[in-house]
Parts: structure tokens; sequence; C-alpha cells
């Protein structure tokens, strides 16, 4: 079967960034396990083993030991941990197009003296500096597509000493990444992993591990998860297992196809998919070409034009927002550039 046939896209989707759609393995999954829920024909420890299947699949995308990874449901969960473990007054340097996300887990901790400082996207790296503690920033962001220059970030926190949480939900299944030099990269699966929302997968350095308390730990958390449902003895796994919440089931049992397919396909080969028509659209509208499968431009009644003509994308921060990924088409491209045609000036 061809790579494409793997999906079942309706011409004019170009809102990946928005959320995915699920590849055929993914769909097919998630109903054979919502068919015996319904008639109670399973326990649900097959529909668990998903989520060991997606934690070992992201591990090996982002380049990490899969006993570093924890699961969850949302980003801004996962980073409440590591909020909580920041010593008060520190301060935490972000984007200031930052995805609330990645911002408001710190922001709520203001009580306790803990400043989040936003800055242009372009001054991220030449602000982290002396007194900076934690670096906050998205790997691609969602309102300007800009892909981060992790490198420089992680090479200048190093020399201070400051931790560094990537937001990673916009880039991990396209665009590659891996953890080196990273202490959190945290990313929900339900945009470009194409996985149903809810399921949320991070990483944790040992370092970072060790200075959070697990505060959301339960049943799930525990190293004999199966012998951890009842009483006050508690044993939580020694590993990142133990930031585990419990999972959403069904979320996972769609995630984990997904995230193999994705491996299967390759990061590489669906990154160059991806730029390639990205680029097409870009040079249609006049813009440079750009490592980013997402293309935000100002383009007054773009909105309505795509909207008229069918084409499924966003508006944020007052701009369009196209997102290009592995189902995505060439005629999808030349669809929407036809569309804007009348607004484009030559």
């Amino acid at each position: 079967m061809e790579i494409a046939e793997l999906w079942d896209a309706e011409p004019g989707w170009l809102n990946t960034a928005s959320y995915g759609l699920p590849p055929r393995p993914a769909w097919e999954a998630l109903q054979a396990a919502l068919s015996d829920w319904r008639v109670g024909a399973t326990s649900w420890e097959p529909w668990d083993r998903s989520t060991t299947r997606a934690r070992e699949s992201f591990a090996r995308l982002v380049g990490a030991e899969s006993e570093n990874v924890f699961v969850g449901s949302t980003v801004s969960a996962a980073l409440a941990p590591i909020a909580a473990a920041l010593p008060d007054g520190a301060k935490v340097l972000t984007d200031d197009v930052e995805f609330t996300s990645n911002v408001f887990p710190w922001q709520v901790h203001a009580d306790r003296g803990i400043e989040v400082i936003a800055v242009p996207g372009d001054d991220v790296v030449g602000r982290i500096t002396p007194g900076i503690d934690l670096v906050a920033v998205s790997a691609v962001q969602s309102s300007t597509g800009v892909v981060l220059d992790l490198p420089a970030v992680v090479a200048a926190s190093k020399q201070i000493g400051a931790l560094v949480v990537i937001d990673a939900t916009q880039a991990v299944g396209w665009h590659p990444i891996t953890v080196d030099g990273v202490d959190a990269l945290i990313a929900h699966s339900y945009k470009w992993l194409m996985a149903p929302r809810g399921a949320t997968l991070g990483y944790l350095s040992p370092r970072l591990q060790e200075r959070c308390r697990p505060s959301a730990a339960g049943w799930y958390a525990a190293r004999d998860i199966h012998g951890s449902y009842y009483g006050p003895v508690m044993e939580l796994d020694p590993a990142a297992r133990r930031f585990d919440q419990s999972p959403a089931w069904f979320s996972f049992v769609g995630a984990a196809p997904a995230l193999e397919l994705i491996e299967e396909i390759g990061v590489e080969t669906i990154n160059q998919h991806n730029l390639a028509l990205a680029n097409e659209f870009r040079a249609g509208l006049g813009l440079e070409p750009s490592n980013s499968a997402i293309v935000s431009t100002r383009l007054p009644g773009a909105q309505e034009a795509f909207a008229a003509a069918g084409i499924r994308a966003a508006v944020r921060d007052g701009k369009l927002r196209a997102s290009f990924h592995i189902y995505s088409t060439r005629d999808d491209v030349q669809q929407a550039l036809s569309a804007l045609k009348p607004l484009i000036r030559g």
C-alpha cells in the first residue's frame, strides 16, 4: 500500500497544527477497542499495552531511554511538578508568543516570586544570561511556525546552569529532534503524531527527576501497578514512570500505531515531504522558503477565501496559519493558492 493510501484526508485539510488525521492502523485499532468496550468483550489490560508501545516508540523518536519517558494527558499537567520544584524567586525565560500551556504552569507560582520573562523569539538565546533559572520554549512555535535553534538554546543554558524545558507538540512527528542537552521535552500527540487527543508523552532527564516530586502519583505510578490498587503502602517506580498519570486508554490505543507508523516511514522522509509542500505554498504567496511545515502570514481576506473554497486552516494571532503533513498533497497546495490568488499581489 502506498503511504498516501494510509489516510482518508479530504482535500483541503491544511490544519494539522490544530489536530492531525489518524492513519488507518490507528483508526482501526481504536474502532476495535471501542467495539470491545461496547459489549465488554475484554478487560482493560490489552488496551493498556498500547501505553507501553507508545512510550517506547516516543523514546525512539526523540532519542531517549524509555525509562526516562512518562505518560500523561496534557502538557500543562506534565509541567506542573517541574514548576513546583523551582525555588522561590526563580526566573523563567520564554518566548512572547509561547503557547500558554508552557507559560501558565510557571506563572501560577507568582506568589512564590517566580518571574516569567517573555521576550521576542529572536532574542531568546541572547537573553539566556546569569539569573535565568529555566528556559521554557517550544521547538516549533504554534503561532508563527518558527523552528527553534535548539542547539543554541542548550549551549547558552548549559553555560549558566539553567534548565531547558521544551514543548515539542508542534515538532515531534515531522521535525527531527532529540533530547540531547534537554531537561524536559514534552509533546501532546494529537497534532503531528496523529493520535487521539488525551495522550501526552514526555522525557525527563535523570537530574530533573531527582528534583521533582511526583505530586500526581497514583496506582499507575507504582513499581508494581497491579499490586498497588489499595492501601497506604507506596512504592513508586524508581524512574520516570513515577510521574505517569493514569492513561486515557483509548487515546493510547490510537497513539501507539500512529507513532510506530511515523517510525516506519521515517521522520526525515516526512520532514522532506512537508517542507516541499510548505515551501511551494510559500513561493506561491511570494514568501521566502523556510524550514517549517507551518506557514503563517498576514493576508487580509484569506480566512474568508479559504472558507469559500472549502479549505480548512486556522487563524492564529491574527494571521493565516496553514500546516502541511504527510497526508497533504500538491493538489492541496494548488487549491489553496487558487483560493488566495485574488488576494496575492504580483
